[in-house]
């Protein structure tokens, strides 16, 4: 009896005289990139150290395409970056030691946004390996073991042959829902050692799909069709899931509101009648959402921004779609499906009942007006025309990248993404320094559009090294760099809390001067001509810096009332 498998892996004439007859000149940094370009990447992000050579060394002699950037962290912000609007795992190639380790805040990142990540690191000599303390260079005495608390899964490299397997496991395992940074060491002398092996060719790397049971699905839709005030809280997992399309058609058919979490921006369409847009910040929206007799939440797990700071208490029943096991049910009790959103929603959609309810956009309108209402009450005109005028410039179709400042925090609950995938922070693990180096990321991913970076000049601080690489490769972001003096939400938090503020005022650069000095063009922007100054921007080929001087303040919170 013949099976299809055996027919897939009987070798063809020509690739057993390929296999008899390698190429000479190779090492293991070639099963490295032959194995990453058989899994189909094309671009790699990194920085080349003293153990790593081996597989730099192999980038010569591949098609993949090499992004370097000057900072480990910054590299793995660019790999996130990729990975989040391709769905591909990014390659990240990184040395040992100090250089691996620099990388360790950028994948807790990538972790927590669910963005499929492929680092690759080198490792001390085989020799070393198992705290053999042989006082190697970078030597630690488990290297791996700094990772297994930040990625999804680590793959130790003992051998050539086990580098095509190993690394084809971690772009399974970064690919299968959730998505997520892996970790593969490699040895010194193993990536360094002549390369007898065959050259790697196609690798099967299939990520494993993660089905909804069905007598789940069949309750949450008879749950769903029969509810009396439906709402639907859509969270990052719809957006990876690539899931928008059936989440709108969902909503639509159960006549059900949908907020979109932070993490969620654009699963939903803004300005959809049912549309309650993003202020999970907002106690009105709390109220709502608690007044739910069933809540569906999908691709959250409901942490601390999403439930405006652990205040939200949802009163019916609560519906919970979430493919990272350990976040189901973690807040909430809740009929807790285990699968991927896309799926699940597709279910759910094949199930459900028609529920029509014409009071639903009403209670929607009165909701968003309230929320606009407490806003327009705090005197807060300036923020709203800089936000206004970011997006009004931004291009449509063009993704924005943002880092931990305040004008991040206002786009998180008021700025329209334009769609799904377009508009991403660092709100997963809250690390500064993530809008830049992320916008390079995107921008390497597709270069046919222009990209949007905003930082506050704390955050700027972590990334200003990256304006070589932005220029190296001709990279199309526009950097909006709001300088306040400081750390500005720091600085309002302590004010708030402690009556005044330390250690939050900041001595920094001319930043167009310092732009300039990269071959950057940079202007210096008013709240009046900002829009003028980002379009001018935007639509100039290759990098460029617009710096805002302003003073921006947050809304009042609610969680603290």
């Amino acid at each position: 009896m013949t099976h299809d498998h055996d027919l897939v892996l009987r070798p063809t004439p020509a690739q057993i005289t390929a296999a008899l007859n390698p190429p000479g000149g190779r090492n293991g940094g070639d099963l490295v990139v032959e194995t990453l370009a058989g899994l189909g990447a094309t671009t790699v992000f990194g920085l080349p150290g003293q153990h790593a050579l081996g597989m730099f060394d192999a980038l010569r002699r591949s098609a993949l395409r090499y992004v370097g950037l000057r900072v480990e962290n910054n590299a793995g912000f660019a790999a996130d970056a990729y990975g989040r609007v391709t769905g591909e795992a990014a390659p990240l190639l990184l040395s040992t030691g100090p250089g691996a380790l620099t990388s360790l805040a950028a994948l807790q990142e990538a972790a927590a946004a669910s963005a499929p990540v492929l680092a690759i690191g080198s490792q001390i000599p085989v020799a070393g390996l198992g705290g053999a303390r042989k006082g190697y260079l970078h030597e630690l005495p488990d290297q791996s073991a700094a990772f297994r608390g930040v990625v999804k899964s680590v793959h130790t490299v003992r051998s050539q042959s086990q580098i095509p397997s190993a690394i084809a496991a971690a772009w399974k395992s970064a690919l299968t829902a959730p998505h997520g940074p892996v970790w593969v060491e490699i040895p010194q002398d193993v990536l360094l050692a002549p390369a007898a092996l065959p050259v790697v060719t196609a690798m099967d790397a299939t990520p494993d799909e993660l089905v909804p049971r069905p007598e789940l699905t069949a309750l949450a839709a008879h749950l769903l069709s029969h509810a009396a005030r439906p709402a639907i809280i859509a969270g990052g997992g719809v957006v990876r899931s690539d899931a928008s399309g059936k989440l709108r058609l969902l909503a639509e058919k159960l006549t059900a509101p949908v907020v979109t979490t932070f993490g969620g921006k654009g699963a939903f369409p803004w300005h959809h009648p049912l549309s309650l847009q993003s202020w999970l910040e907002d106690r009105h929206t709390t109220d709502f959402l608690e007044d739910a007799d069933v809540l569906l939440v999908v691709g959250s797990g409901l942490g601390e921004l999403s439930s405006n700071y652990h205040t939200f208490a949802p009163r019916g029943r609560v519906i919970q779609i979430e493919a990272d096991l350990g976040k189901l049910e973690s807040n909430h009790p809740a009929i807790g499906i285990h699968a991927d959103a896309r799926l699940t929603l597709q279910a759910l959609l094949e199930t459900a009942q028609d529920r029509p309810d014409e009071t639903a956009p009403e209670r929607v309108r009165e909701l968003l007006a309230k929320v606009a209402a407490r806003i327009d009450g705090q005197d807060l005109t300036l923020e709203q025309h800089v936000l206004s005028a970011v997006r009004r410039a931004l291009p449509a179709g063009s993704p924005s990248f943002w880092d931990m400042t305040i004008l991040a925090y206002w786009a998180w609950s008021a700025f329209d993404a334009q769609g799904p995938n377009l508009m991403h922070s660092a709100q997963g693990a809250g690390g500064l320094g993530y809008g830049f180096p992320a916008a390079l990321g995107a921008a390497a991913a597709d270069p046919t559009r222009p990209v949007l970076a905003v930082s506050g000049d704390g955050g700027a601080l972590y990334s200003i090294a990256e304006l070589a690489t932005a220029k190296q490769y001709g990279l199309p972001v526009t950097w909006l760099i709001v300088d306040d003096g400081g750390y500005g939400i720091l600085r309002e938090y302590m004010t708030d809390a402690f009556g005044q503020a330390t250690a939050t005022e900041l001595t920094r650069p001319d930043y167009v001067a310092l732009a300039e000095s990269f071959g950057v063009p940079a202007t210096r922007a008013t709240p009046e001509t900002l829009e003028e100054s980002l379009s001018e921007a935007l639509s100039t080929p290759g990098p460029s810096v617009v710096v805002l001087p302003a003073v921006l303040r947050m809304f009042a919170p609610t969680h603290l009332d």
